[in-house]
């Protein structure tokens, strides 16, 4: 059993409960990907896997887990709302590495200066937050152009025991995912044409940001080569650019 592997059954078995859920096409060769890295005793197996789904209200539903032993477990696993929707990004970045524990949890705002979203999507979410900062605190200083894409319920921490991963942090993932699904519950579509315009932009932008930004990009690098790489990046995990071009 991996470090995150439980986090990812949750989220699974719980979406199967609350959703309609139903497959996401990952493109070939994606599925599932390995590669050996390291020399002698070092020498591991990494292995990458991929899952998607869809529903009627939310685009695409995906995670990437990385399993590489000890020192290198990684879940990403975020939410695309359907673009007729206003909803936020469902976004949870696990990452376990040789220097330790690296965690990012939110809702990230489609629109963060508007004072009615953060009403609608940021306040009902803080007490939840508030409550797992107390155990989980705050990780430092993370990029100045990354801050207009996250909430004010941005949980980010770096625990430096395995234990507060299994416990502390699976709370808050669990606490995050079961308030989420509960606004795509309540969600309505839109179909103001000017609103409808305003969120295809905001998606957008911030799949640009993350496509260009991809911290796991070296990584995938070094162990899949540069091809396969911006491939998946591109044409599965931040593939709404072409969705878009290939419909137009």
């Amino acid at each position: 059993m991996t470090l995150y592997q439980p986090f990812l059954d949750h989220a699974i078995s719980y979406m199967k409960s609350h959703l309609d859920l139903a497959p996401y096409p990952i493109p070939e060769g994606f599925e599932s990907k390995s590669a050996v890295v390291g020399k002698g005793k070092h020498q591991e197996t990494v292995i990458t896997t991929s899952y998607a789904f869809q529903t009627p209200k939310l685009r695409q539903i995906r995670a990437a887990h990385v399993q590489g032993g000890k020192a290198l477990q990684v879940l990403n696993f975020v939410i695309f709302p359907q673009l007729n929707y206003e909803l936020p990004f469902f976004g949870a970045d696990l990452v376990t590495l040789p220097g330790g524990h690296l965690i990012a949890l939110d809702m990230q705002p489609l629109f963060r200066d508007d004072l009615a979203y953060q009403a609608k999507y940021t306040e009902p979410i803080l007490p939840m937050f508030h409550a797992h900062q107390e155990h989980l605190t705050w990780g430092g200083d993370f990029p100045e152009e990354a801050q207009p894409f996250f909430s004010p319920a941005f949980l980010w921490t770096r625990p430096q025991e395995t234990s507060v991963v299994e416990t502390r942090v699976f709370a808050a993932f669990q606490d995050y995912l079961q308030a989420y699904l509960n606004f795509v519950e309540q969600a309505e579509a839109v179909s103001n044409s000017k609103t409808l315009q305003s969120i295809e932009d905001a998606q957008l932008r911030y799949l640009r940001y993350r496509a260009e930004k991809d911290p796991a990009r070296g990584m995938f690098k070094r162990f899949y080569g540069e091809e396969w790489t911006e491939e998946y990046i591109h044409g599965f995990l931040f593939d709404l650019e072409r969705k878009i071009s290939s419909v137009s």
